[in-house]
Order: structure tokens, then C-alpha cells, then sequence
């Protein structure tokens, strides 16, 4: 049986990091903003007061998710690899997940479709540019 081998290029999962906050902040922001707020029950100007620790860990987070999907990806990865291990983690890991625990707190179709859908892009980028930078 041949081992498996872990392969991380860190300055591509900094750069991928860097790229997931950035697209949550157009995602969550001038794309679907309102609406989320809206579905979330989120109003204007809540939490301001824990933005740097909200922004932090929400680096933090995303730093150890593209770590994680890294060192899934393997040493062999390439592009279509990595955004297909991308798509199938965001779809069938992150997203299905989600919408079990969006279907038990009663959250609405359309929330569940801001977040998974957040998630499931993010993940197929971070895989592709993860899968190509090795």
C-alpha cells in the first residue's frame, strides 16, 4: 500500500486564505448583504463592537480550512483535481452538512442558499488554486 503524502505550498494557503476573506466580504457584503442580514435576523450595526475579533478568527478559520484541504489535496493534485475535490467538499461535506442543521433550527431555503453557496465557491476556488500552485 503506497503512503500518502502530504504536500502544503504555505504561501498558496496564505493566498487562498487572504482570497476567502476577501470574496465572504463582497459575499456577505455588496452581493448578498441585505438579503443575508434579512434572513440571518442580522441588523445594521450589530456586533460592530466585535468586529476585530469576528474578522480574526474568521481569517483563523479559513487559514485552517485551506490548510486542511491542502493537505487533502495530496502531492499529486493539479487544477481539475483540486476544484473538483473543492466542488465535492463545499457540495457534499460543507453544504449538505449545513442544510441539516439549517433544516432542524428552521432556517429559510434562501439563507441556507447564501451560506452553502458562499461555501461551496470558496471551497472550488481554494481547491483549484490549491490543486494548480503545488
Amino acid at each position: 500500500m503506497e503512503s500518502a503524502q502530504i504536500h502544503i505550498n504555505y504561501l498558496a494557503v496564505v493566498v487562498v486564505t487572504i482570497i476567502a476573506f476577501i470574496l465572504g466580504g463582497l459575499w456577505y457584503g455588496p452581493l448578498f448583504g441585505k438579503a443575508w442580514m434579512k434572513e440571518s435576523g442580522v441588523k445594521e450595526g450589530d456586533g460592530k463592537d466585535k468586529m476585530v475579533r469576528t474578522f480574526g478568527l474568521s481569517i483563523l478559520l479559513n487559514l485552517i480550512i485551506a490548510l486542511n484541504l491542502s493537505a487533502f489535496l495530496g502531492a499529486k493534485a493539479d487544477l481539475q483535481f483540486g476544484l473538483f475535490a473543492g466542488l465535492a467538499a463545499g457540495i457534499g461535506w460543507v453544504s449538505a452538512s449545513l442544510g441539516i442543521i439549517y433544516l432542524f433550527s428552521q432556517k429559510s431555503l434562501k439563507l441556507f442558499l447564501i451560506d452553502a453557496g458562499y461555501q461551496t465557491v470558496i471551497y472550488a476556488i481554494m481547491g483549484a488554486i490549491l490543486g494548480a500552485w503545488k
